[in-house]
């Protein structure tokens, strides 16, 4: 039993290890990236803050307020409230890393407004992913316990287990659906730049290496879903026969 437990775990352990260190080597790549890139500051010398209000209303986002957040790199848009919430790193700043960050906020702000198909989804997706997270492991343990004892599992049991794993997998749907997303917002972001000629070909190569990194932790999310999915399956699985 003992040795069962160690080499379950460790399993576990092995699964998900290159998933980590994606995720790890993603968050390394876009806090140095941003660094770097923070502190080259753009010809035209106009902060994030300052583009974006006089952009959104040529994109008839007009009543889309531009707002500062604290914290690094916690830019977002909220569609419920229609804002655009930038860090106070990137708010004030004039580098071309914050102008494209900005931009890529602005992308999602586009995106609602176009209907753009894969936010639709991940839209929907929010909702019921967090809703699934909160029911998950309540029907697994409960799926667990009405197998005790049965040969092959009861039915109800296992429609309970198979249930909270189907609600396990939303997490890597989810992320999933992210991906066309956050490409598409960034691919948005260095089209405007280049468009309205706020950034030069030099920048703009500049802005894409800070976006592309972002672009990586999405990659990584989805890599470590999947792979802790995997583990999750084969867990509850090998324990609703033991049982």
């Amino acid at each position: 039993m003992f040795f069962s437990a160690y080499w379950e775990y460790y399993l576990m352990g092995i699964i998900l290890l290159p998933g980590l260190i994606l995720a790890m080597y993603a968050q390394h790549k876009v806090s140095s990236t941003y660094s770097k890139y923070r502190k080259v500051m753009s010809q035209k010398q106009v902060t994030a803050s300052d583009f974006l209000r006089g952009l959104l209303p040529t994109c008839d986002l007009g009543h889309i307020t531009v707002k500062k957040v604290s914290g690094e790199l916690t830019d977002y848009y909220d569609p419920r409230k229609e804002e655009i919430c930038l860090s106070s790193g990137v708010y004030d700043s004039q580098s071309v890393a914050s102008l494209g960050i900005a931009c890529h906020e602005l992308g999602h702000a586009l995106q609602k407004k176009e209907k753009y198909l894969p936010y639709q989804i991940r839209h929907f997706l929010v909702p019921v992913t967090n809703i699934a997270s909160t029911l998950l492991w309540p029907l697994v343990v409960i799926g667990l316990i009405l197998n005790i004892g049965a040969t092959d599992g009861s039915l109800i049991g296992n429609i309970f287990l198979w249930s909270g794993i189907g609600f396990f997998s939303l997490a890597v749907i989810f992320n999933l659906a992210t991906l066309p997303v956050e490409f598409n917002a960034s691919k948005r972001a260095i089209s405007i730049l280049q468009s309205t000629g706020t950034l030069n070909d030099e920048e703009l190569e500049q802005t894409k290496e800070v976006l592309n990194a972002a672009a990586l932790t999405y990659v990584a999310a989805l890599v470590v879903s999947i792979l802790n999915f995997l583990r999750f399956l084969i867990v509850i699985l090998s324990r609703s026969r033991r049982d």
